[in-house]
């Protein structure tokens, strides 16, 4: 579990820095310093969606339209708009009348998925959980500790409650890798880390204000990518 506190202490380190220097930028600043985050977010997933190459496209492109299907009928994203929905309420309650609307739903919905979403988390996982080595998710760390700075100082403070996230999700595949050493290798790892890019090439058109294509009902594809390549090869 070292890795995952490692990550937690740089969202929320990263989340204080840019809640204190995101009020000194002008808007216009706060939306370039959005932009920059969403532009490098398409790069690292279109880097990792092309991980498909290592395997067959068809297993990542089944697993995002199964995973949006069945993302759609489970209700994940509305799920997760709730549970930040209630932590806006929450916050509005002590907010001062007359003070800014509250952005807490919008900062921990975008910083959940972007620092849970993607191969790096669960490779980062394993790794600290089987092996006991917390370089992949140092370096994940780094990246969120960024990421933070960036998203908190443009979305406000509710960056923090994504640390929670990531706790909960590092954490669990962190105790259970056990369960998945014999599971996630080869091809199977290759199409989920492809899937997982091509999430986060979602949250980039999110940041860049292009689409909202409610990239988390999109997040069983993780779990159905390297399903259909075991399933395949039964065959």
């Amino acid at each position: 579990m070292t890795g995952t506190f490692l990550n937690v202490a740089a969202v929320l380190a990263g989340t204080a820095i840019g809640v204190l220097v995101g009020g000194r930028l002008p808007a216009g600043l706060q939306q370039r310093v959005l932009a920059g985050l969403g532009l490098v977010t398409a790069v690292i997933g279109v880097d990792l969606a092309l991980a498909w190459r290592a395997t067959s496209p068809l297993y990542v492109l089944g697993a995002v339209l199964l995973g949006g299907l069945v993302g759609e009928a489970i209700g994940i994203e509305a799920g997760l708009q709730r549970l930040g929905d209630r932590l806006q309420r929450r916050v509005a309650r002590a907010r001062p009348a007359g003070a800014p609307r509250s952005t807490i739903s919008e900062a921990f919905f975008t910083a959940s998925l972007l620092f849970c979403v993607g191969p790096l988390t669960v490779v980062g996982s394993f790794e600290d959980g089987l092996r006991h080595n917390i370089e992949p998710l140092a370096t994940k760390s780094m990246l969120d500790g960024f990421a933070s700075i960036a998203l908190a100082s443009t979305l406000g403070a509710g960056v923090a409650f994504a640390a929670v996230t990531v706790l909960v999700v590092q954490g669990a595949l962190t105790l259970g890798a056990g369960l998945f050493k014999d599971l996630l290798d080869g091809e199977a790892l290759d199409a989920m880390t492809s899937a997982g890019g091509v999430l986060i090439i979602g949250i980039s058109l999110k940041l860049l204000d292009l689409k909202d294509v409610k990239v988390g009902n999109f997040l069983p594809a993780l779990v159905i990518a390297p399903a259909l390549v075991g399933l395949v090869s039964l065959f």
